[in-house]
Order: structure tokens, then C-alpha cells, then sequence
């Protein structure tokens, strides 16, 4: 499928639903004390997509793929700091532990590190769509960089003639071959 906006990605699609999660996430009350934190993450997420969108509106293949590796490394900066997030949370022992040491009047109230803890799902939830558009992202740019497409900037008629016939010969090429091969298989199952 050939795309025209860069708004009708699958992911760039995924990447704007992880930027409305984390900041849908961050705006908790966990995050309150934590606003170097949240502002960082929400950054990052907000830099998948944007940097998906920028790169494709580049002309040239090469500006893409730089802006695809730069939205990769946003994703991976987004899981980093919500594993962060998770190790802040503590594990279940810790939270009890924690929670036994404390006065009667103290328990009462949960500490930050606990409802942090509470996170725990959406935060399992994020790290997967972040994984999840930094494989799609780096299945497009794979598959960018075996192409012999250099970019809208450098189509012109001509160009995307030459591009197009060399397409068609190689479908001819493949098609000729199938040929060759059914025809060899036909021959030697007549001769057994």
C-alpha cells in the first residue's frame, strides 16, 4: 500500500496512541513528585511520532531513514524510562516491608514508591506498543534501505520510468524462471 500522509502509518498511528498513553499516565498523582521524570517520557513518546512524521516529509530516502532511527531511539528511551518507572515501584516484598515498618498513622496513607507500584499494568501495557513501534519502525527502515528508491526529491519522469521497467524486467526475469523450473520438473517426472 503506498501512503500519501504520513497520518495513515499504522505506526505513526501506534506511535500517537503511545504519546496520549503516557501522557494520560503521567498526569497521576505518582508523577507529582516526579516531574523530571514525567516531562522526559512524555518527550520521548511525543518524539516517535513526531520524528516518524518529519522524516516523512523529508524528499530523499536517506533524510527518512536518519528521522526512522532517531523515532527508534525515542521508543527505546520510552521503555528505558518506564522500566525505571517499574524499578521505582519496587517489588510486592519491598511495598510489604515497607509498609510494616511504617507507623499505624503512615499506613493509612500509601507512600509514593507503592502507588507506583499500582502502575505496574499500564505501565507492562506501554512498554509493548513502545516495542512494538520500534519493531515496526525497524522493519520500514530495513526494508528502506534495500530499496533502490532514493526519495521523492529525486523522482522525476524519467527516473521513475527507468525505476518502474526495471521492476517490470524483473517480474519477467522471475516469471521466465518459474517457467524454467515447472518445465524441468515436468520433464524429469516424465522420465522416471
Amino acid at each position: 500500500m503506498k501512503y500519501e500522509r504520513f497520518e495513515q502509518l499504522p505506526v505513526w498511528r501506534d506511535a500517537m496512541k503511545l504519546a496520549e498513553r503516557i501522557f494520560t499516565m503521567t498526569r497521576r498523582s505518582e508523577f507529582g513528585q516526579l516531574r523530571e521524570v514525567r516531562d522526559q517520557i512524555r518527550r520521548a513518546a511525543l518524539s516517535v511520532s513526531n520524528n516518524i512524521a518529519e522524516g516523512f516529509e523529508r524528499g530523499t530516502t536517506a533524510e527518512l531513514l536518519s528521522f526512522l532511527y532517531i523515532a527508534r531511539g525515542s521508543a527505546g528511551e520510552v521503555r528505558s524510562m518506564l522500566i525505571f518507572c517499574e524499578r521505582l515501584g519496587g517489588t510486592e516484598s519491598e511495598i510489604s516491608n515497607l509498609k510494616s515498618q511504617m507507623s499505624d498513622s503512615r499506613a493509612q496513607a500509601p507512600d509514593s514508591r507503592s502507588r507506583m507500584s499500582d502502575l505496574r499494568p499500564e505501565i507492562a501495557e506501554l512498554k509493548s506498543l513502545a516495542e512494538s513501534c520500534s519493531r515496526q519502525i525497524r522493519a520500514w527502515a530495513d526494508h528502506l534501505q534495500n530499496s533502490d528508491i532514493q526519495g521523492q526529491r529525486r523522482l522525476n519522469d524519467q527516473t521513475r520510468q527507468a525505476w518502474q521497467a526495471t521492476r517490470s524486467t524483473e517480474a519477467f526475469l522471475r516469471k521466465l524462471q518459474d517457467i524454467r523450473d515447472s518445465a524441468a520438473k515436468s520433464g524429469a517426472k516424465q522420465g522416471e
